[in-house]
């Protein structure tokens, strides 16, 4: 997916939602930060979306641009309705949100994850997918372990479950030599 697939995304959602503040927490939020992404962090042709005022509408923009609706086979990405519980992430990680809005949203926020948090989400959620995008975003450099190792420590969690987490985090940055 690329920021303008993104912003037509969080453009739709809004309509449909009726909300001009769209919460992005998937994998496709890295490009609130880095509108550039590499190719190797954009290949999901889905973004994690919900109403910010009303969660609970996300469930209209699935229904809408969802996979498998008309959006999506006519653009070949599509908007996953999710809610503001799909993302395990630290404490305060609504302060750090990255705004995306320009005339290609047509005055609808998108309100992107910044990097760690989303590095977060991604290794406590663990599946072969989160995996290679963490080692991605340890690769070129996008995130910073120390900051990793902080925000794990404000993250609620299992301590097993948190265990898990610092080895994955560990396990990035030593590959990345």
């Amino acid at each position: 997916m690329k920021r303008s697939e993104l912003e037509h995304i969080i453009r739709a959602a809004g309509a449909i939602a009726g909300d001009d503040d769209i919460v992005i927490v998937g994998s496709q939020s890295v490009l609130g930060q880095f509108p550039l992404a590499p190719a190797s962090l954009l290949v999901s042709t889905e973004a994690d979306v919900y109403p910010r005022r009303d969660p609970s509408r996300s469930e209209l923009v699935d229904g809408a641009i969802g996979e498998g609706s008309s959006f999506h086979e006519q653009f070949g990405y599509y908007a996953q309705g999710v809610d503001d519980t799909t993302a395990t992430l630290p404490r305060n990680w609504k302060r750090r949100l990255i705004p995306i809005r320009n005339d290609n949203t047509r005055g609808v926020t998108g309100w992107c994850l910044e990097v760690h948090d989303l590095a977060i989400s991604k290794y406590v959620a663990g599946r072969p997918k989160d995996v290679a995008f963490t080692r991605e975003l340890a690769r070129h450099r996008m995130i910073v372990e120390s900051t990793l190792v902080a925000r794990l420590k404000v993250t609620r969690l299992a301590r097993p479950l948190r265990e898990t987490v610092a080895a994955r985090i560990k396990a990035d940055f030593i590959q990345r030599g």
